[in-house]
């Protein structure tokens, strides 16, 4: 995939939490797992609802290389707050488990790609709704209505089914990117961002990842290493803006329980809360976690748990590090979407700007926030 064109928050000095990030500082740092997105941008000038001008996209995460269905992963949501469209909910709550991919795009979207991913995985498992049940897809939203014509329902099927084939392992694209195409994050341009923590162990290592879709906030609420930094912003401070949402996913390779991984989603909230968010009335706030270990055979003879799975003790030090490393890759992963996202204009002249990256440094310089 390609490189962000702007530097990433390391990149320009700014070092979230002590905990080591993973190789690419990606969710994709947790084996298997995989990132596609599909762009959509055209026209310019004032809104035509079902013409455009158009700022929008799909996002498709894929658990593992496998079939999902057929191997199924621990899961947990949790939602923050539930002012969102999410799909799927429910029996991910009910089971503990997730079986398709996980599709992001925009708020009216959402039925397009359920149906969508729906079909792909009708194709890929012929014994759907014929010799076994059905299939829960998975997707979750934001508004990007500020910057695209939302009426008009752009995002079809050819973008759903582009950004789940164009998934892939390796470096993820962030900011004005997939499902973050029309995004605004904390008065600024945002988007997707990702990051990950490696967690070192007695036999091997593992990794926790989080990407986000960070569309939420106000810039006189933006905190970065906990300097009140929108509120020095004033002179490039944006129209306000509605609450917005806020969609994190998070993957991991340790080996956990769908309870355990519901308890991790839940730290997430610290990282939201460092970066400014205070879950507004009108934010839909969801975390969609999963792990790639001990996965589950949608097919299996024997009635009871395989035996030989081994689970973290909630006590062990490995599991405080996955609570820490949640905070941390949440916050820096929304670090990044604002850093990543460029300026853009979308409908009626509606402009988002990108974040003022050297008056951010000068800020945090100013207050010795630098590492």
């Amino acid at each position: 995939m390609m490189e962000s064109r702007r530097p990433r928050a390391r990149e320009s000095g700014i070092f979230t939490g002590l905990m080591e990030p993973g190789t690419l500082n990606a969710i994709t740092d947790v084996p298997g797992v995989k990132v596609g997105h599909a762009t959509l941008v055209r026209g310019d000038g004032p809104l035509v609802p079902g013409t455009g001008p158009v700022r929008t996209g799909v996002t498709a995460i894929l658990p593992h290389e496998g079939n999902v269905f057929r191997e199924k992963v621990r899961a947990a949501i949790h939602v923050i707050n539930g002012f969102g469209k999410a799909t799927g909910i429910a029996q991910v709550r009910e089971l503990g488990v997730m079986e398709t991919p996980i599709v992001l795009t925009n708020t009216l979207s959402v039925g397009t790609a359920w149906d969508v991913l729906c079909g792909y995985m009708l194709s890929r498992c012929p014994e759907i709704g014929v010799s076994t049940g059905t299939v829960n897809p998975v997707v979750a939203e934001c508004n990007d209505g500020y910057l695209n014509d939302l009426r008009g329902r752009h995002v079809k099927e050819e973008h759903v089914l582009a950004a789940i084939d164009n998934a892939s392992g390796g470096p993820v694209q962030e900011g004005n990117v997939g499902a973050g195409t029309g995004m605004s994050c904390l008065g600024f341009k945002g988007g997707i961002g990702t990051s990950s923590r490696r967690l070192k162990g007695a036999v091997s290592d593992r990794h926790l990842g989080v990407l986000v879709l960070s569309n939420f906030g106000r810039a006189e609420d933006l905190m970065i290493s906990g300097v009140p930094v929108g509120l020095h912003l004033a002179e490039t401070r944006q129209d306000p803006l509605p609450p917005g949402s806020m969609v994190t996913i998070v993957a991991t390779d340790a080996p956990v329980t769908d309870r355990q991984i519901e308890r991790i989603s839940r730290r997430c909230q610290s990282g939201l809360a460092r970066m400014g968010s205070v879950f507004s009335n009108g934010s839909g706030d969801f975390v969609i976690a999963f792990t790639t270990k001990n996965r589950i055979p949608h097919s299996a003879k024997e009635p009871w748990e395989p035996s030989q799975e081994r689970f973290l003790r909630d006590d062990s030090v490995e599991m405080a590090s996955l609570f820490k490393a949640a905070a941390e890759a949440t916050e820096e992963a929304i670090l990044n979407a604002l850093f990543a996202a460029e300026t853009m204009t979308g409908r009626d002249g509606h402009v988002r700007c990108g974040l003022p990256v050297e008056s951010v440094g000068r800020i945090l310089r100013d207050h010795r926030a630098f590492r």
